[in-house]
């Protein structure tokens, strides 16, 4: 969907702009992302475009706040794979969240794992949408990823509320050469690692390309326990054979298919302090104390198609169309203590199909526009087991996605242009009537006791969309102003409860451009967003299912900002954001820390709680709201320095220093300080990269000062997660 491009624009520098620009860093906003060649070429700087909108741009002229990464970029950022961009992107947000991530921009997107949630920040993969499981695998062979920020309803529809994050992998170069690269690395905790990539041109017209990743070490964790557990550990392998065939000068045509594999040997958690089980809490974060076994088993399979035409008037269209199969098989500790025998089994299986159609202007004209529509199709299955006395929680949903859009844009001058995009988008989900709760199979009655079911039918649509008004002074500064509108759909609970869809509008303004003989580039993003009918976990009483609430509204505004610097062999880039959001009070809620999830419905009068078929939710009935939105840090930063030395016999000496700050983040609407908050946490990482030829080799280290912190909580069972400690490694690359 996205492609980088590349001009190079000559430069001359001088010290005394760094003094100048020092200044300016609390002004200067998100930048464009720049990547510079080695520094025996030191004085030419890139100038990255991308394939945004379907129309090639450069990025300092799309009208919205992003940021762009390319390969090298995300290599000196120590940027591997999804939940490592936030170290990268200010104002993003991804938090572990057991069976999946909650991803977060701006305080928008996720903040419940239900699979009946649409995403707010939709991940594409070479234009595909990313179902939320199996999305903690590790980049490779990637082009160039890009977080855009703010709803991008209009191309990426109703997964976009928050924003988009856009992964591109490498393609086939048709009429390119026999060339790839090869690494191996390895580090501590038993670490290997090896990528590889080559591009084949069999022919004039038809280029293949084979990329493929392997990743193993130790888990980070000691197993304490009366049950041994290597929760943590990581055993993953990756492939992608991509096809790319130009049987006219007129029609490109590209086939992918991409499969993977993970075992990470199972969660790997304690009890969140201040919950039931937090007596049971080991005393250092890095030990486990497990009393039944764990698994953590995931795979994904994907198919890509995609054609594209041009016709002799210019007139461009475009089909791409996919198809997707995730899995994932847990066990664990429900209690991650041996406080008690509980364990839980969990099975989730995620098909999906998706196709979009788009039609293209010709390049070159003041009044140019896109039209598309699309289809998207995913199958849900989930299958949890608790124990030992069994609760059994079937899931067969099916969610169907279509939409209609179109952009026109309009330069009625050499400096102002306009932009109108819309989107008409349609919602169908339904549960499959088999779908319920079941207890006590084999103890209260030989096929147990059904005391939910989970059926029915949901359907919602709505009109999103942005329009922008765009004004260049010069190829070297842009300003921009919009609003726009995003939505996401709604669901079904059970056969007695569905939540309405969430909608957010967003006004933002901005400014981009480059300083000082394009030494520097800079740019500014504030933004204000009403945020409606926000969807959030909580526990069902009707089902005792955890289910998703429409809970309150909120409202965000915030600033974003960059910069860029660049003098001689020296380069300097920072980037911050801040958020100030609030959440309005809200219905009472189950106060989840205090009852946990016992999986059954509430007792009914007469009914004793004691029987093992009811629980009695009154006494955890609570009031909640009134504070910041969840997932919303106030501040955060990203700062980077390296300098290119270059040594006598033509090799490079780069060392580089990454630091980054993520403020403290408000996990659940009770905001209980002890229960619910993730702390700041600060992070130092460094580089040492030699160059000579075709050889590089890296020195690395992450997380150097070793700082503890909570990498986000799984709700479900009152558990928190952890960030990886010290990481420290080398890796050598080699390039033909």
């Amino acid at each position: 969907m996205y492609l980088l491009n590349t001009t190079k624009i000559k430069s001359t520098r001088n010290l005394l702009n760094l003094a100048v620009v020092a200044g300016l860093a609390g002004f200067t906003s998100i930048s464009f992302a720049q990547e510079t060649d080695t520094a025996s070429d030191a004085d030419d700087v890139e100038v990255i475009t991308v394939k945004s909108e379907r129309r090639i741009k450069r990025v300092q002229d799309i009208p919205t706040s992003m940021t762009v990464l390319s390969a090298k970029q995300l290599e000196k950022k120590a940027v591997s794979r999804l939940d490592d961009l936030p170290f990268a992107s200010p104002g993003l947000t991804i938090t572990d969240a057991g069976l999946t991530q909650s991803v977060n921009i701006r305080g928008i997107g996720l903040a419940s794992g239900d699979p009946d949630v649409t995403n707010g920040v939709g991940t594409y993969i070479d234009g595909l949408f990313q179902p939320p499981i199996v999305s903690t695998l590790n980049f490779y062979d990637v082009a160039n990823i890009q977080v855009l920020r703010g709803p991008q309803g209009t191309f990426a529809g109703s997964n976009s509320t928050g924003g988009a994050i856009m992964v591109t992998s490498r393609r086939p170069e048709i009429g390119g050469d026999f060339d790839g690269n090869v690494m191996l690395g390895i580090g501590n905790y038993a670490s290997r690692n090896a990528r590889a990539a080559v591009n084949l041109p069999v022919s004039d017209t038809f280029a293949a390309r084979v990329a493929v990743n392997y990743k193993n070490r130790d888990s980070f964790y000691n197993s304490t326990g009366s049950v041994d557990t290597d929760a943590g550990s990581l055993d993953e392998t990756s492939a992608r054979l991509g096809l790319a065939w130009s049987p006219l000068d007129s029609t490109d045509i590209y086939v992918k298919y991409e499969t993977s594999d993970k075992s990470a040997g199972g969660f790997a958690y304690r009890p969140i302090e201040g919950t039931a089980y937090s007596e049971g809490r080991t005393g250092s974060i890095r030990d486990l104390a497990y009393n039944t076994p764990s698994q953590n088993e995931e795979s994904a399979d994907s198919l890509l198609l995609d054609i594209s035409h041009r016709f002799d008037n210019g007139l461009s269209v475009k089909w791409l169309s996919g198809t997707q199969e995730k899995e994932i098989d847990n066990i664990y500790d429900y209690d991650a203590t041996e406080l008690d025998v509980s364990t839980r089994s969990q099975f989730v299986k995620e098909d999906q199909v998706s196709h979009e159609l788009n039609l293209i202007s010709p390049d070159g004209k003041d009044f140019t526009w896109v039209a598309g529509a699309y289809y998207q199709k995913n199958e849900v299955l989930v299958d949890i087991d608790n124990g030992p006395f069994p609760v059994e929680i079937d899931i067969q949903n099916q969610k169907v996605i279509k939409g209609v859009f179109g952009q026109v844009s309009y330069r009625f001058s050499d400096r102002w242009q306009t932009e109108f995009g819309l989107r008409k988008a349609w919602f169908e989900g339904s549960a499959d009537p088999q779908s319920g709760v079941v207890v006590g199979r084999g103890i209260i009655a030989p096929d147990g006791v059904k005391v939910a079911t989970i059926s029915g039918n949901y359907e919602d649509d709505d009109i999103l969309g942005k329009v922008s008004v765009n004004y260049t002074p010069s190829r070297s500064h842009s300003f921009y102003g919009y609003i726009a509108r995003g939505y996401k759909p709604g669901g079904i609970n059970s056969e007695t409860s569905v939540f309405d869809k969430e909608t957010v509008i967003s006004i933002e303004g901005g400014w981009k451009g480059r300083l000082f003989d394009d030494t520097v580039s800079a740019s500014v993003a504030v933004f204000n967003n009403d945020y409606k009918n926000f969807q959030n976990t909580n526990i069902d009483v009707t089902t005792g299912r955890s289910d998703v609430y429409n809970i309150a509204d909120a409202s965000i505004a915030g600033l974003e900002f960059a910069l860029d610097i660049y003098l001689d062999n020296l380069t300097i880039d920072f980037a911050g954001s801040f958020i100030d959001s609030e959440m309005e009070p809200t219905q009472p809620i189950v106060n989840t820390r205090e009852s946990g999830s016992p999986s059954l419905p509430q007792c009914s009068a007469g009914q004793d709680a004691s029987s093992g078929t009811c629980f009695d939710y009154t006494p955890f009935l609570v009031a909640a709201g009134s504070g910041p939105n969840l997932y919303a840090p106030e501040k955060s930063f990203t700062v980077g320095i390296e300098y290119a030395i270059e040594l006598s016999d033509g090799a490079l000496l780069t060392p580089r220093l990454n630091y980054a700050w993520i403020d403290e983040q408000w996990t659940n609407l009770i905001y209980d300080p002890e229960t619910d908050l993730l702390a700041d946490r600060g992070l130092l990482s460094a580089m040492v990269t030699y160059e000579t030829g075709n050889w590089r080799v890296n020195a690395w280290g992450r997380n150097l000062t070793d700082e503890e912190y909570v990498s986000g909580q799984q709700l479900s069972n009152n558990t928190e997660f952890y960030g990886a400690p010290r990481t420290f490694g080398i890796d050598v690359n080699y390039t033909f």
